[in-house]
């Protein structure tokens, strides 16, 4: 195993440039969520003429799946990598920035795409070195609801895979660290609309009217009494109103409010709590306040848990076999961010990791920020470090 994963190393190594250079047209070249038609036929002709399996289309949305079929008997091992980008503008002033209005990979998942088809070809060229198979996971569609991962694992994706394997660059965690979490270790989302409905009137007059706007502050204060009151203080939560539309005159009494927001959980139970004090809460404040009401509430990403066993393979695989470029291996903390990788480890024992991207003495911006960038290195330690979990699962069936 050892000897094998070296020779992986050593051609990744080589090939390192090569995934800078797919990172960076990608990174010029994004495409939204469910639009992704020319970076889907990229990543098919990446794949034209190699000695693997390749299925398109896989999915409602552009889903691509290649097998890769060992010499030896073994486990099948999947992996995953997203391809959408985001409706940003980018701000870096790259030479390499996005050449698209309004679209930006503001996330990573360009360096996520370029790692994974070099680590792909890679394992094609030594499939007869390779016990097992290994099923990549080409996925669209990870930033919007409901999400590429779930129509795939609808479609057949996960089915005779006994594990799945994910990566995540993180532009808030050092370069040189990769990090991982056995359990819940990404929030489940909803997310919703609300419209009050009321009387409109002049501002001079507002015993006449029906004014949505009072009610819909008192709605946007109590509806955190929900975190505070209705849920385990040991349970993660978040209630966000992201959006509240009372544009209009000084002088005048909106008939209509609209509201949007989202809500984060860690913990499954949770969500149903928060959705029926949620409902509750609205139907008595329009009430008290004689509004009607219209509401649109979205259960999507679950919660993202880590399968301990598999978890505990990926940190005894990346501690024991020294990747070079790897200066820490770290239990990092819950992260708040929800993501649709939730969905495979649903169905089969996952582990979903972090390999940091932050450059030292950088100025570090989030993801989806419209400045948002990541440290190169982190490429080729993705593709190791992909490697290195991806080896030891396999090696657990011999």
């Amino acid at each position: 195993m050892n000897n094998l994963l070296n020779k992986i190393y050593k051609i990744l190594e080589e090939k390192e440039e090569r995934m800078i250079e797919i990172r960076r047209y990608l990174h010029e070249n994004p495409e939204l969520s469910f639009y992704e038609t020319e970076t889907a036929k990229y990543i098919k002709n990446f794949y034209k003429d190699k000695d693997c399996q390749v299925k398109t289309n896989v999915g409602d949305g552009y889903g691509i799946v290649v097998d890769i079929m060992g010499a030896k008997p073994g486990k099948t091992i999947a992996i995953r990598a997203d391809f959408d980008a985001l409706p940003i503008q980018e701000e870096t002033g790259l030479p390499y920035a996005s050449k698209k209005k309004g679209v930006m990979h503001a996330c990573g998942h360009d360096a996520h795409t370029a790692y994974m088809l070099v680590l792909a070809e890679t394992l094609i060229e030594l499939k007869d070195e390779l016990s097992g198979n290994v099923r990549v996971i080409h996925q669209p569609a990870e930033e919007v609801p409901p999400g590429g991962a779930k129509s795939m694992v609808e479609a057949g994706v996960l089915d005779n895979v006994d594990a799945v394997l994910g990566i995540h660059v993180m532009s808030t965690m050092p370069t040189g660290n990769v990090e991982y979490r056995a359990g819940a270790i990404q929030t489940g989302r909803a997310n919703f609309k609300v419209t009050l409905k009321g009387k409109g009137g002049h501002g001079s007059m507002p015993h006449i009217a029906n004014d949505t706007i009072v009610a819909a502050s008192h709605f946007v204060t109590a509806v955190q009494t929900i975190i505070s009151r209705r849920v385990n203080p040991f349970d993660t939560a978040v209630v966000t109103i992201g959006s509240f539309d009372g544009v209009g005159s000084a002088n005048v009494i909106k008939e209509k409010v609209t509201l949007e927001g989202d809500v984060r959980i860690m913990n499954e139970e949770a969500r149903d709590v928060i959705e029926k004090e949620f409902t509750k809460l609205l139907a008595g404040i329009s009430s008290a306040f004689g509004l009607e009401y219209e509401l649109d509430y979205k259960n999507d990403y679950p919660v993202l848990v880590n399968d301990y066993e598999v978890t505990t393979l990926v940190k005894k695989s990346l501690e024991e076999n020294k990747i070079a470029e790897v200066k820490n291996v770290l239990e990092c903390p819950k992260q708040t961010p929800s993501e649709d990788f939730a969905y495979y480890a649903q169905e089969k024992p996952s582990c979903f990791f972090y390999v940091g991207a932050y450059k030292e003495g950088s100025v570090m911006y989030p993801h989806h920020n419209p400045k948002f960038n990541i440290d190169e290195k982190s490429i080729l330690i993705s593709a190791k470090a992909m490697a290195t979990a991806l080896l030891e699962c396999l090696k657990e069936n011999e």
